[in-house]
């Protein structure tokens, strides 16, 4: 293709032109339907839970836009007299805040030591690490079933979250890392001829440089575990049982209580986004980064 002053300019691809046609206001009113299309089922299950169980038996949860009457919130005031209901939620708390916690931190720290730090079969390790990000955790119900049984700590909040550490820090370990051996070794040497030990060159040099992929670990550790019923199922007891359970345990007494299962879904569902939402940019940074790495 020719222009006026001789320059010559290749011809653009289809997908390119598609792409420039679309780069502007037409994408963005398709992403956001998108966006409203995978938001609705939230939506549907936020109306459903606001609705009487016979308003729900009855019709669609559309329905309450031409009978904003059905609203109420008599399902919630339901829900928080539920005892089995809102001991769950603290228990879910109690389970997945130390074991995520506790996943970042130890695969903090050993993938500092993989990354950084020379030690008798550091390779080899690393390589036993990674192996047993393939082990699937229906392989180690049974065996840790019973061992948690001879310690004392099986049916127990200890438990379930041990189990929850021990098979998030393989990937922990594996993502944290890849992402320091990116960390520019001269920016280490500067701050040991400084003076700093391995202690505070992990905290104040490579923690701050690994923020984002910390975040993004601390979110899938919670996400994971947060929403996880077969280890809850497995290793908790009724009273140490986490929200999965306990709703699952609520079909299984009730049957039909929508009323009661709805808010406790929503609610359930609610807490991990907003985690989300909030550690969004860290989250984002993270992703980008070890793309680019």
């Amino acid at each position: 293709m020719t222009t006026t002053d001789g320059v010559v300019k290749a011809k653009q691809s289809l997908p390119a032109r598609i792409a420039a046609r679309t780069g502007g206001g037409a994408l963005r009113v398709f992403l956001v339907l998108v966006g409203l299309f995978w938001l609705m089922p939230t939506f549907g299950l936020l109306v459903s839970s606001l609705r009487g169980a016979s308003d729900i038996a009855a019709s669609g949860w559309w329905k309450v836009f031409t009978t904003p009457a059905q609203i109420t919130t008599d399902n919630y005031e339901r829900l928080l007299e539920n005892e089995a209901v809102t001991d769950s939620l603290v228990s879910s708390v109690l389970i997945t805040v130390p074991a995520t916690l506790l996943v970042v931190i130890i695969g903090a720290l050993a993938g500092y030591a993989f990354a950084w730090m020379d030690f008798p079969g550091r390779d080899w390790w690393f390589m036993l690490v990674v192996g047993l990000l393939v082990v699937p955790v229906q392989v180690a119900l049974v065996p840790v079933s019973k061992l948690f049984g001879q310690i004392g700590i099986f049916e127990t909040t200890i438990g379930v979250i041990l189990f929850h550490v021990a098979f998030g820090l393989p990937f922990a370990i594996f993502l944290l890392r890849n992402f320091f051996a990116e960390i520019p070794r001269e920016l280490l040497e500067a701050a040991r001829l400084d003076g700093a030990g391995e202690l505070r060159l992990f905290t104040r040099v490579v923690m701050p440089l690994g923020g984002p992929a910390i975040a993004s670990l601390g979110i899938f550790q919670f996400l994971w575990v947060w929403n996880d019923m077969l280890v809850a199922l497995i290793f908790a007891d009724s009273e140490s049982a986490p929200i999965t359970v306990a709703l699952q345990r609520q079909v299984r007494q009730f049957g039909n209580n929508i009323d009661v299962l709805a808010p406790g879904a929503f609610v359930s569902m609610v807490i991990p986004l907003a985690v989300f939402f909030a550690f969004q940019k860290q989250f984002v940074s993270g992703v980008m980064a070890g793309a680019v790495k």
